[in-house]
């Protein structure tokens, strides 16, 4: 990213979820993705929602290889496999994410990509989707940080529903910085 963009203001925020079939970018798919847009006040401006449609042999495989944390979690496992019926290719999912980008931010604005642990989003950006990648700052906001500051400092939690859909968690997430953000005076 050039000099310019990377000085230009952050007018807002891109949140970003990725529901994926394990945590290895090498071996792992992206199932579900979801985005809101919101200023800094926090306010969604807009969202979106894709599936990504994924072999179902090769989808069952990585449940497979990801046993213990599917089977702690089979309700969402199972949306995920129902939902695959009516994904669309990866590529198709990069070119609307590109989209929804482009109708909410300032065309050449560098867009904050924000998530919980949302470095491990990233890696599976720069793998499955570099056009997206290359739209997005250097600069990321991670919820996850501010979480082991005020846990480990200063024994403050936030306990947020882990859904596992993508939609949900982002909105957690958001929820998660704002009551953290409060306790600062």
């Amino acid at each position: 990213m050039d000099k310019k963009l990377r000085n230009k203001k952050l007018e807002r925020i891109l949140w970003l979820d990725l529901e994926m079939t394990g945590l290895s970018p090498e071996n792992d798919f992206i199932l579900e993705v979801a985005a809101i847009v919101t200023n800094w006040k926090f306010e969604e401006i807009d969202n979106y929602h894709g599936i990504v449609k994924c072999g179902e042999l090769a989808l069952k495989k990585r449940f497979k290889a990801n046993k213990s944390f599917w089977d702690a979690n089979p309700e969402s496992r199972d949306g995920l496999l129902e939902q695959n019926r009516h994904g669309k290719s990866s590529k198709a999912i990069e070119g609307e994410i590109i989209e929804f980008i482009d109708k909410n931010f300032k065309p050449g604005a560098p867009v904050l990509l924000a998530g919980n642990s949302v470095h491990m989003d990233r890696r599976f950006i720069i793998k499955t989707w570099p056009k997206f990648d290359a739209r997005l700052h250097y600069r990321m906001l991670d919820v996850s940080a501010w979480k082991v500051v005020f846990e480990s400092k200063y024994k403050i939690s936030f306990h947020k529903p882990d859904a596992h859909r993508a939609l949900d968690d982002i909105r957690g997430s958001i929820e998660e910085l704002k009551y953290y953000l409060a306790k600062i005076k």
